[in-house]
């Protein structure tokens, strides 16, 4: 089903009128007037960066952490720009940050994940912006609901804001590692099916979670054709009051950029067009046979379910389930499949064969 985003104005003009990829960048958090300034003029000088970025409202976990500066430090933003030409972004996070920020001329805002878990937050921070087109980027909910996602972006269409982007930043998991947030790339995949309009960027430092891994998913992100990247930069990351470790310095910033390789998204090449519609005619046809397989496993599981109904024996056999997944995870090592794949593709299929002997159980029992 698609987004209710009408299809109006988006932040692809701004992105448009960077090289690629348009970049917003800047301190985790707003520190010192001193510290803003060191950092945007050293962003400004190598020229890659569009907008600057700081956190002047914190949102911690724990009471006693670094809640940020306030609106004081939206003064400090606004130096920036006169400073430098670097346009402004900070986080909003209710009703009263927002007539804040409007207040003092910031030019645009982004939603904490935090802050997109809830409708009413994101209700309330919609409302105090009904009639004001400033662009609006709206981060990934801490956990993997795309219908949060959607729901945040659709809550501001409808009050008029039409330049709205998403930020991927990653989802929370019990096992993220090697990052500090999972990044379930997938779902960036899905908002672009329902929201195709919507503009997405990549924020690597809460993904990566550690500045060493910063290149690789920032090179990611390009390879699966972001709009930009949002990346947080401190001019001494080891002393920042917050988020130390995800932060590097302005330099290091332009290093990775400077490397990105930037992919296109079609072929110029005649030939090698050719043997790609060739190897994907292939894959169609693989596609269908195992589509074709999928139903013959159906009518399989149809007979099993019989059986069971007739004998009294339980739709779920745990032993049975493990002698399967051990025998598919075996027969994919020796082929050299992806054993995680091969995990989570049974692990789908068995799930549709358990409800699909509880329907027919259901049917029995009428």
């Amino acid at each position: 089903m698609s987004s209710a985003i009408h299809k109006r104005e988006t932040l692809q003009g701004w992105i448009d009128q960077t090289d690629s990829p348009f970049v917003i960048a800047g301190p985790c958090s707003a520190e010192s007037e001193a510290q803003v300034l060191s950092i945007a003029k050293s962003l400004k000088a190598d020229n890659k960066v569009s907008v600057f970025r700081a956190g002047v409202w914190k949102p911690r976990t724990r009471p006693g952490s670094f809640e940020g500066i306030g609106s004081e430090a939206l003064g400090w933003l606004n130096e920036v720009k006169k400073q430098t030409g670097l346009s402004t972004i900070t986080e909003v996070a209710n009703a009263a940050h927002v007539e804040e920020v409007l207040k003092n001329d910031i030019d645009m805002l982004w939603i904490g994940a935090r802050t997109t878990v809830n409708p009413f937050y994101i209700q309330e921070i919609a409302e105090a912006l009904r009639g004001v087109n400033i662009p609006v980027l709206v981060k990934n909910p801490l956990h993997a609901d795309l219908g949060l996602w959607i729901g945040a972006l659709e809550r501001f269409d409808k009050v008029g804001i039409s330049q709205l982007g998403a930020i991927h930043r990653g989802f929370f998991s019990n096992n993220p590692a090697p990052f500090r947030n999972e990044p379930r790339w997938d779902l960036s995949f899905e908002l672009r099916a329902k929201a195709p309009e919507i503009p997405i960027l990549c924020d690597p430092s809460h993904i990566a979670g550690k500045r060493e891994w910063i290149k690789e998913v920032s090179q990611t992100a390009m390879d699966i054709n972001f709009d930009g990247l949002m990346i947080e930069a401190h001019n001494n990351p080891d002393r920042a009051l917050s988020d130390a470790e995800q932060q590097i310095t302005p330099e290091s910033l332009n290093s990775i950029l400077e490397g990105l390789i930037i992919r296109t998204e079609s072929l110029d090449n005649v030939e090698s067009e050719k043997k790609l519609n060739a190897i994907r005619h292939e894959i169609d046809g693989l596609d269908s046979k195992f589509i074709s397989l999928l139903n013959g496993r159906k009518e399989l599981i149809n007979k099993i379910g019989e059986i069971k109904f007739e004998d009294d024996m339980t739709i779920f056999q745990m032993q049975r389930w493990f002698e399967i997944m051990r025998n598919r995870e075996n027969l994919a090592e020796e082929l050299g499949v992806n054993k995680s794949l091969v995990q989570e593709l049974f692990n789908v299929i068995h799930k549709y064969s358990v409800n699909q002997q509880i329907d027919l159980l259901k049917k029995k029992q009428r």
